[in-house]
């Protein structure tokens, strides 16, 4: 086995830069055991800002600083949507908190091509997600979240004598594995500085001094003894909150804040090979009510740049209450999409993707209300054989698959003057249907070439055979 340690040792103050390009002097509190400080964004550590400083002090150096609360359910659910994110890359991801996951990714090697390669996109694709993490790999959990916290980049390969690496780590990372800070100043008071020190000790000694769980978070990283994790679980719907650094109702930053959530989106429907055609962003105000986003696609899509636009073509036209705080995404159930292989002459789908894009677009811009779609009913009468639905809506698996019928379909059929200028090229299709509800047609439909060489669809009523019609035409 071989595992990949993702540790954010900033995500008090990522989950509330995340949202935005350029977070300003910013830092997030806490009360416990007193006002302090837990971390500041790149322009307020500029000023002198530092994690540990109380709050008055940070205000005297930066009078305009923007002190947030520490959110630490916003901290869980960033991990979870990390998790969803992960599974893009292998099925096995175990929360590691806190502030960490980890990965066993030796089956995914040879698809991501290999060690450094898939080390790579991890950090190339958490930037997407407004995230930054420390990376490093070892072959057991807590030996990879060692290395992370402390050596990151560290990718120690399985081979003989690969817990040598380990020897260099400073006591801190122990405080990782459960061990107490009384244990950790016992160790330094004798002093050890490192886990090469530790090694050294006797480890009857260490457990006659009730530091029994020094040796065995050692035992656990350099692989001795087991080390169980409980795998995450994706829920059925994919959800994922991201917050503002500061209230904003200018449409630009919501944007750049939404497409964090659907990269996150997009991962996690990849990880599934599925899709949907549906999901809800929701704006939350500083106060008043939510604004839900209702996004429909025309089909079932997983392409983030696509669900951008289509917020960028609502968010464009719609008048917010008051500024906006955070930002929630909600998909719809996800359907199945098998994945496309790349062409060697280029996509044949382009073209209907194209159409669907333009079709989204529209809804989006004039609202579901004003673009509809027609859904054939089990019918046969042609003016009674469809009826307009919401875009987006996916057609049961018995939906009716009825004859050639025109796009063009007339209100009301036109009378013709005789066949004598008509060629008939398919036909007769009966159609003698309705005689339970008062509108009984008796027909024969042809599709015909007529004196304008327009290809269209005619009829005849049965009792009165001299008697045609054009009901539509095909183009």
């Amino acid at each position: 086995m071989y595992w990949l340690a993702l540790l954010l040792p900033d995500l008090p103050l990522q989950v509330f830069t995340r949202g935005t390009a350029d977070p300003g002097l910013l830092a997030v509190t806490e009360s416990r055991p007193r006002q302090q400080v837990v971390a500041a964004s790149p322009a307020a550590r500029a000023l002198g800002v530092s994690a540990g400083d109380g709050v008055a002090g940070a205000l005297a150096v930066a009078p305009d600083l923007l002190l947030r609360p520490r959110a630490p359910e916003l901290e869980t659910a960033t991990l979870a949507e990390l998790a969803h994110w992960a599974g893009r890359f292998t099925p096995h991801v175990s929360l590691d908190p806190p502030g960490g996951l980890v990965l066993e990714i030796s089956a995914s090697l040879r698809l991501f091509g290999g060690l450094q390669a898939l080390a790579g996109t991890l950090v190339q694709e958490l930037d997407a997600l407004g995230l930054q993490a420390c990376i490093a790999g070892a072959p057991t959990p807590l030996a990879a979240r060692w290395l992370a916290a402390s050596s990151p980049g560290t990718l120690a390969m399985a081979r003989g004598g690969w817990q040598e690496c380990l020897a260099p780590l400073p006591l801190a990372v122990l405080a990782d594995a459960g061990v107490g800070k009384d244990i950790l100043m016992l160790l330094h008071g004798i002093g050890a500085r490192s886990l090469a020190d530790v090694l050294r000790l006797p480890r009857d000694g260490l457990a006659r001094r009730q530091a029994a769980a020094v040796s065995a978070a050692l035992a656990r990283a350099r692989g001795e003894t087991p080390d169980l994790r409980d795998w995450f679980v994706p829920p059925a719907r994919y959800t994922a909150r991201v917050a503002m650094a500061a209230p904003t109702d200018n449409v630009e930053p919501l944007l750049f804040a939404a497409r964090r959530l659907f990269a996150g989106l997009a991962a996690w429907l990849t990880a599934r090979q599925t899709a949907v055609d549906h999901c809800s962003l929701t704006l939350e105000h500083e106060s008043g009510p939510a604004t839900v986003l209702e996004l429909y696609t025309g089909a079932p899509s997983r392409d983030e740049a696509r669900l951008g636009l289509l917020a960028r073509e609502r968010l464009a036209a719609l008048p917010l209450p008051a500024p906006v705080e955070a930002l929630r995404l909600e998909s719809g159930l996800p359907v199945e999409l098998a994945p496309k292989s790349a062409d060697l002459f280029g996509d044949p789908d382009t073209a209907r993707e194209n159409a669907g894009l333009l079709f989204d677009r529209l809804v989006a811009r004039l609202g579901t209300d004003a673009v509809t779609s027609l859904r054939p009913c089990a019918d046969h009468r042609p003016e009674r054989a469809w009826r307009p639905v919401r875009p987006g809506t996916r057609l049961p698996a018995d939906t009716p698959v009825p004859g050639p019928r025109p796009l063009w379909l007339l209100a009301e059929p036109r009378a013709l003057r005789g066949s004598s200028g008509l060629i008939l090229l398919a036909g007769p299709e009966r159609i003698e249907s309705g005689w339970w509800d008062g509108a009984d047609v008796r027909r024969d439909y042809y599709v015909a070439r007529d004196r304008d060489e327009a290809l269209c669809w005619v009829f005849h009523p049965l009792d009165r055979p001299d008697e045609w019609y054009v009901h539509g035409y095909f183009g």
